[in-house]
């Protein structure tokens, strides 16, 4: 593995002309890079994309220093999503085919910074959908959420075309990216492609910062022999999903003929709906001793504005989405591998 630093603002972008970095000795049908890949998701989605497409065809990005161990075998580069000027000219030099853009504020941590939850997510996204639009990029992926949906949305079943007035601030963001990603697909013929996801559950990387974090938390309390105190009320019905069918879902959408992507906004993704008390319940059949306390916080009007269950039956149509694991397979897989 080498390591680029690639960070400096002030750098000039000249120094790309003087050194060639992580390139292979071929030149493979893809290179792909992945900004924002030390996150909950990107680190999982890196791994599997190495395993896929080979470890020196997939460069992680991110703002860290030096590479977390999880992410060395392969290249990684210090880079900054919001640095215009290296970001395109890095991008540009290396050629990659695809970019999946998961650098974002999350949901809970947005709200006590709204002003940089904005910049950061639109602002990275305008320089790659720019870069696919000047011909630089193949293909994007770019993450929405369901925290685009509303106060106003239908909470049960959530349909792919429905009322969305999102009241936070990452959920405004990704609403109007959203509608950016289908303006330059039709526009401009940019292939991007996005899922809703929901809460996602994972024993491979710590979350970012979200509102569903809570269903991570509680096995890492459970495994721990800790009580755990919930910031949701027990009766507050979410959508989640497994890790591994998140990414499985994110790569199989990647690789669908552009076709079958019909929906060049973001497509509702599901797999399965639980309250903090059902996920308790599923916790002690394995961990009888396991107690729980609830104490609502800011969080619980977030998820109160959220959907209770995702209609995804698009995704399942255009490019045969099926999920793997429901909530006891999901408890069985955490508490295992934790």
């Amino acid at each position: 593995m080498r390591i680029v630093s690639f960070f400096d603002k002030n750098a000039s972008v000249h120094c790309l002309e003087k050194k060639v970095y992580l390139r292979t000795n071929s030149h493979p049908m893809k290179k792909i890079l992945v900004l924002g890949s030390c996150g909950q998701i990107g680190t999982e989605l890196v791994l599997t994309l190495r395993e896929k497409f080979g470890s020196q065809n997939v460069v992680a990005a991110d703002l860290k220093d030096e590479c977390p161990e999880t992410l060395s075998n392969g290249p990684y580069i210090q880079l900054d999503a919001l640095n215009k000027e290296l970001v395109r000219a890095y991008i540009i030099e290396q050629q990659f085919t695809d970019v999946y853009l998961l650098a974002a504020l999350l949901s809970a941590t947005a709200e006590k910074n709204p002003d940089f939850a904005w910049k950061l997510n639109m602002e990275s996204l305008f320089i790659i959908l720019d870069l696919a639009k000047e011909g630089h990029i193949s293909k994007i992926f770019w993450p929405s959420s369901i925290a685009v949906f509303g106060p106003t949305t239908p909470r049960h079943q959530t349909p792919q075309y429905t009322v969305m007035e999102p009241s936070t601030v990452y959920g405004i963001s990704k609403q109007a990216g959203e509608r950016w990603c289908e303006y330059y697909f039709h526009k401009f013929g940019v292939d991007v492609r996005s899922i809703r996801y929901p809460g996602l559950i994972s024993y491979k990387s710590l979350p970012g910062g979200g509102t569903t974090d809570y269903a991570v938390d509680i096995y890492y309390k459970a495994k721990a022999g800790a009580h755990f105190t919930c910031f949701l009320k027990e009766d507050t019905a979410l959508p989640m999903m497994f890790m591994d069918d998140a990414i499985r879902a994110t790569i199989e959408l990647m690789e669908a003929p552009a076709e079958q992507v019909k929906v060049r906004s973001s497509y509702n993704l599901s797999a399965l709906s639980f309250t903090p008390k059902q996920i308790f319940e599923s916790i002690q059949k394995v961990i009888p001793s396991f107690t729980i306390s609830y104490e609502p916080d800011f969080r619980q009007a977030i998820a109160d504005s959220w959907p209770a269950s995702i209609d995804d039956s698009v995704a399942r149509e255009n490019w045969g989405w099926k999920e793997r694991y429901d909530l006891d397979k999901t408890t069985e897989e955490m508490l295992k591998n934790l």
